[in-house]
């Protein structure tokens, strides 16, 4: 198996204290909300993006919000709602997952997504690939045929292989933009490392005076790009799924947010959840699944306990980034405590809303 995954892999391939950003529910059930989308939080302000780089993302967020309600309005399930929408974002070289997705410090992409039925409660995800084309398709196969939840690494990949998946080389997801990225980190710390250098006593610190697991302390642009969906479908299931190329020159297989349920995902019959941010601090808070809670067990609305478990948990605990939701009612909330986040949402109606920054 393993033989037949390098012949394939062999082939050549060119390269081809924010604002509360809730939405209201809506004044009828035919005006609700049925998709919900984000293409990463972070440092996104208006001097950062020139016109035609912002037109671009509004371009590719509408084009996967769109697609989504096609599946939505043919009668499709959540689930599908929300494979589908990822796919898209997936595909596009403006997001952090997929093509686009960013580089490990060794120069690789390495890509985490997962999925959960509200309607069921099975899950599926999946860490640490580096050449399955769609990562939110694997996490799929892996909650409906295999009994795990969690698949990582050369043995996820293997299973995407059984399951007849698209696998490509690891260019394919490759971008000039993350190349460069990926360069600026590693100048920064070397910068750092030789800056310790000359302000330690050389005959103490024969070799490095910081070691490289102490130099990753990320800005928050180096986590900015993770994609989401949350859809509800015409039976009033909700799903929610999230996929992501991790952080920027990351090290030693680490592993963020987005493939842990209940921390990146989480969906039930009520609500449905993805996160983006720093996945440290979303793993510690259990943050999509908190935000649930609140709504279960305190008898929260849905903005009101996005909004607290945002501006409060997270950010009183140092992490930064944000959350979609969408309720069994329609309702949306899109909380964030950052500069800015990709985000929007499609009505029944099929009104496109589309944002960026924090003050749209």
């Amino acid at each position: 198996m393993r033989f037949l995954l390098v012949l394939l892999l062999a082939l050549p391939m060119s390269l081809s204290a924010q604002p509360d950003a809730a939405v209201p529910p809506p004044a009828t059930a035919e005006a609700r909300a049925v998709l919900v989308i984000h293409g990463g939080a972070g440092t996104i302000r208006r001097d950062l993006l020139d016109d035609a780089t912002e037109a671009s993302i509004r371009a590719a967020l509408t084009a996967a919000l769109e697609a989504g309600y096609a599946a939505i309005q043919s009668g499709a399930s959540a689930l599908d709602a929300v494979t589908t929408t990822i796919a898209i974002l997936e595909d596009s070289p403006h997001f952090n997952a997929g093509r686009g997705a960013v580089f490990t410090a060794d120069g690789y992409a390495e890509l985490d997504a997962s999925i959960m039925d509200g309607a069921t409660g099975e899950a599926g995800a999946i860490s640490g690939v580096r050449h399955v084309k769609n990562p939110i398709l694997l996490a799929r196969e892996v909650m409906f045929h295999s009994s795990h939840v969690l698949l990582s690494g050369d043995g996820a990949e293997e299973f995407a292989l059984l399951r007849g998946l698209d696998l490509v080389p690891n260019q394919h997801f490759h971008t000039d933009a993350r190349r460069q990225a990926l360069d600026r980190v590693l100048q920064r710390q070397h910068e750092q490392q030789q800056s310790e250098r000359g302000a330690a006593d050389q005959d103490a610190v024969p070799e490095q005076a910081v070691p490289e697991w102490q130099l990753e302390h990320p800005a928050p642009w180096q986590m900015t790009g993770t994609v989401g969906a949350v859809a509800l479908d015409q039976d009033g299931h909700l799903a929610a799924g999230t996929s992501t190329g991790g952080m920027t020159a990351k090290r030693y297989g680490r592993i963020g947010d987005s493939p842990i349920i209940g921390a990146g995902t989480f969906a039930n019959e009520s609500v449905g959840v993805s996160s983006t941010g720093h996945g440290e601090y979303f793993i510690r808070n259990v943050t999509a699944y908190d935000i649930a809670a609140r709504m279960r067990y305190l008898d929260e609305p849905l903005p009101s306990a996005a909004h607290a478990v945002i501006h409060e948990t997270l950010t009183e605990s140092g992490g930064t980034g944000g959350v979609i939701a969408l309720g069994a009612d329609g309702t949306v909330a899109m909380p964030f405590n950052t500069q800015g986040m990709y985000r929007g949402y499609i009505d029944a109606d099929g009104t496109v809303t589309v944002q960026l920054y924090d003050d749209e």
